[in-house]
Order: C-alpha cells, then sequence, then structure tokens
C-alpha cells in the first residue's frame, strides 16, 4: 500500500466558498441534494461509529457530481461576456466533466466542444456526444488532452472550461471548484438530520485535486470553528498517484500515469490552484488498485448504492486506510476512534464509467482491453 500522513496544522484556515452557490443550484431545474446513505455494516467492518456514503450517482440528471462545478464555472463566463455570438465552450475530460459541461451548454442553447484522450471508454464518449457536443479524440493521455483543448480555445469566439488550472489559467477552474460546495453544504445538513456527529474523517476520489480542494476550503474555510474539522484523506488510483507523490516532495509534480479502470482520476499533474490548499489542508493519502476499487464497487452495490470505480475508490481508500497491517497507527495518525463518523464521498454511479463496471453482473469486463480505445483512432467524430 502506499501511504501518506501529516495532520494538517489545526489553526490553519483558507477562504471559505461564496455563500450564493448552493442557492444557485438550488435554483436549477430538478435541483434535489444527493442521498447521503447510512451503511451500518460498513461501520462494523471498519470499527467505527457510523458511516456515510454521498451517492453523486444521480446529480441534476447526471451519473456524477460535476454538475455542479460545471453549470456555476459556465453561469460565471456567460454573465461576464459581452454581448454578441454564443462562445464555443471548450473543455478537456477523462468522461464526467465532458459530459456536464455538454450538458449544461445545450440546456442553454450554446456549444460546446470535447477534448477526449483515448483512454475514455467510447460509451463514455458517446454519452457526451448526445448532448449534442462536437468531440475530437487525441492519441495521448488525458494532460495532452488538456493541452489540446487549450490550444482550440485561443481561437476567436470560444472559451475554455477546464476543470483543472496551470499559471495564468486559475479563474475559470476556481469557479468550477466552487459550485462543488454545495456537495459539502449538503452534507452538512444531512449528517445534522440524521442526528450524526460532524464527520471525522472524510475520504474524497482525486485526480488533478479539484474536488478535494473543494473539501478543503469547506472544512477548512474561515470563521470561527469548535473543532478541528475532519481529518481529509484523498484517494488516487497506484497508477496515477499525483497528489500523493506530490505531497511527499512538498511541492506540485507530475507522474507518468498508466492504464486503470479509474478513469476519471487517471491524472498525472495536480491542479496548480489545488496544489497549496491540497499541501496545507490534506491530512493523509492514499492510492489503491483496480482490484480494490473492483471490490468496492461490488460491496456498494450489495448494499444499494450505485457506484462506478473512481466514487468507490473512497472505499478501498479507507479500507486501506484503517484496516489491514498497520492499520493500528494509521488510525492514531488520523484520530479515528472507535465511535467516529465515516464519510466516503461516491462521485460517480456505474452509469458514469462502464470500465470497471461492466462485469459486476459476472459478465466479462473490458477494462485495460482495446476496446477501450476510440475505435477509428484520433480524429474529429
Amino acid at each position: 500500500m502506499t501511504w501518506f500522513v501529516r495532520r494538517a496544522d489545526p489553526d490553519w484556515t483558507c477562504a471559505p466558498a461564496p455563500a450564493e452557490v448552493r442557492d444557485f443550484h438550488a435554483g436549477l431545474p430538478g435541483y434535489i441534494p444527493t442521498p447521503l446513505t447510512e451503511l451500518p455494516s460498513l461501520a462494523a467492518e471498519l470499527a467505527v461509529g457510523r458511516v456515510f456514503v454521498k451517492d453523486e450517482s444521480a446529480r441534476l440528471g447526471l451519473p456524477a457530481f460535476k454538475a455542479l462545478g460545471a453549470s456555476w464555472a459556465i453561469r460565471r463566463v456567460l454573465a461576464r461576456r459581452a454581448p454578441g455570438p454564443p462562445p464555443v465552450l471548450v473543455t478537456a475530460t477523462d468522461g464526467n466533466h465532458g459530459r456536464a459541461v455538454a450538458r449544461t451548454a445545450r440546456l442553454l442553447g450554446q456549444r460546446a466542444h470535447v477534448f477526449v484522450p483515448g483512454s475514455v471508454h467510447p460509451a463514455a464518449v458517446a454519452a457526451i456526444e448526445s448532448e449534442g457536443a462536437r468531440i475530437t479524440w487525441v492519441e495521448g493521455t488525458y494532460d495532452e488532452a488538456v493541452r489540446h483543448a487549450a490550444d482550440a480555445a485561443t481561437g476567436p469566439g470560444a472559451v475554455l472550461v477546464q476543470d483543472t488550472a496551470w499559471p495564468g489559467y486559475e479563474e475559470i477552474p476556481g469557479w468550477i471548484v466552487e459550485g462543488y460546495s454545495t456537495l459539502f453544504t449538503e452534507i452538512d445538513a444531512q449528517l445534522s438530520a440524521a442526528s450524526a456527529e460532524p464527520p471525522a474523517l472524510v475520504a474524497v476520489p482525486v485526480g488533478v485535486g479539484s474536488l478535494a480542494q473543494a473539501a478543503v476550503t469547506h472544512y477548512r474555510g474561515g470563521g470561527a470553528r469548535t473543532h478541528r474539522g475532519p481529518a481529509l484523506l484523498s484517494v488516487e488510483p497506484d497508477t496515477a498517484a499525483c497528489v500523493l507523490a506530490s505531497l511527499r516532495q512538498g511541492r506540485p509534480v507530475s507522474v507518468a500515469t498508466g492504464t486503470t479502470s479509474m478513469a476519471g482520476l487517471n491524472c498525472g499533474t495536480p491542479s496548480t490552484l489545488a496544489w497549496p490548499l491540497l499541501r496545507d489542508g490534506l491530512d493523509a493519502a492514499v492510492a489503491v488498485t483496480d482490484d480494490d476499487s473492483a471490490d468496492a464497487v461490488r460491496d456498494l452495490a450489495a448494499l444499494g448504492v450505485s457506484s462506478g470505480p473512481c466514487g468507490a475508490a473512497s472505499l478501498a481508500g479507507v479500507r486501506a486506510a484503517l484496516t489491514g497491517d498497520g492499520g493500528t497507527g494509521r488510525r492514531d495518525a488520523l484520530g479515528i476512534g472507535p465511535e467516529a463518523t465515516v464519510v466516503l464521498l461516491s462521485t460517480e454511479g456505474t452509469a458514469a464509467n462502464p470500465v470497471g463496471t461492466e462485469g459486476m453482473d459476472g459478465t466479462a469486463s473490458t477494462a485495460g482491453t482495446p476496446s477501450a480505445r476510440p475505435p477509428d483512432g484520433p480524429g474529429v467524430l
């Protein structure tokens, strides 16, 4: 197991997300809070008080949480544009973000152009295309798809709506992170309604780190606090653990990515906007295998929670952190006692990512096989 722990300074704080984000989302057609499902059997397995799963398998009509960030950011983008022809909203994706941008664009009468790396499953790309988006396959990694999208967005009438940041491109990724804050305000209200204690541990699946940045912003946000906040654990594939590597070295680093069923987490470089908050606000990081994630997908399904490989990574990560050889020491390092409340962020349902969920009914999985590549090679579909 690949593991890093360094408890964050309990007195460190950062700026909170804007309060109006939740009100914006509440005004969207079809908005309802996604479920926070309590799973006592997992609490018994993990030897903690209560375990809750934030189930993002049906968020604003899409099978993942990404619509929260895309809708808020696109609203901000369009609000500041001068009157004229509608822009083309350009982005790169490994699945869920691209569909969220395409869906928001369609609902607002805008056009979307989405770049996808060759590792994205054709069914996920077909879902993006069904929203009316133009698709461009990129022969290469997610990071290379981001570079292609950024180049394309320099053209006239185009705007890049990307959920990762780099020097000189941070405002729109910041708006996307703000959009994710609604997920955490919902959790607060739902835990209170369940008469649960504030979480002692929150597990967050991590790609470039934007959702983890939103978690840090929420739980370490400025203002008076009665306790230090939960331990925040990032979970990544062992083939793309860029945040874990960066935490170990104390600076942002890029890693070579491999093949993983956790397609939405297959990112090799942390967002520059997220990195300072992850460095100072995360307590621990863990990398898990595809097999770990697949086990978690099956176990959550048996408990009635639809979770794709990325979403189930949070359960796989908490299992790795709290159980097995050395588990007692890791629990102590995170401050997790037998009465602790644990929150797992399940960021996608099985419909979001066919890779890794095919075969859950006993049929053969296609994860990592050539069928996960574009059938006709790179180019515009």
